[in-house]
């Protein structure tokens, strides 16, 4: 009898490890969709506040200590970024192919940039870039993006 409860008792065990872990597995796919679907906006609302020069719609999705390597190889940060950012008059300013890869609580963003018009402190560009982001999920919950860096797409 208790060899019978045993076997029983395994089954059910069983059964049931294998009903759920399925379920939390197409979970798990739902909620990294949802994050890549957050970041994805996240960057589209950065790139359509810099067409305009509004660096106050991007200063709470960049992190405190928030990190820049541009082009050039310049190494700066938040205030850095968003001085440049001000006072941007740009003819065409777009971002496409945006891909996220996300790992817990890390999110890799990647896609180009094509711009021509003038950044913030006048400087004259005329440009595609590569661009790669990284997003952290703060404790609060809220995505804050901790570094980004360009590189330039040379013409053949």
């Amino acid at each position: 009898m208790r060899r019978i409860l045993q076997a029983t008792v395994v089954t059910v065990c069983l059964t049931c490890l294998l009903v759920l872990l399925p379920a939390q597995s197409k979970a798990g796919i739902g909620v990294k969709e949802n994050v890549q679907k957050t970041i994805a906006a996240l960057e589209f609302k950065w790139a359509e506040a810099q067409t305009i020069g509004d660096a106050k719609a991007v200063t709470p999705l960049l992190s405190e200590d928030f990190v820049n390597t541009d082009t050039d190889g310049n190494v700066f940060g938040k205030i850095t970024l968003l001085s440049n950012l001000k006072g941007g008059k740009w003819e065409h300013n777009e971002i496409r192919d945006v891909k996220v890869i996300v790992h817990g609580t890390t999110a890799i963003a990647t896609g180009t940039w094509e711009g021509k018009g003038a950044d913030g402190d006048g400087t004259r560009i005329d440009r595609r870039e590569h661009w790669t982001d990284t997003w952290v999920r703060a404790a609060n919950g809220k995505w804050l993006c901790v570094a980004s860096q360009q590189t330039e797409i040379k013409s053949k």
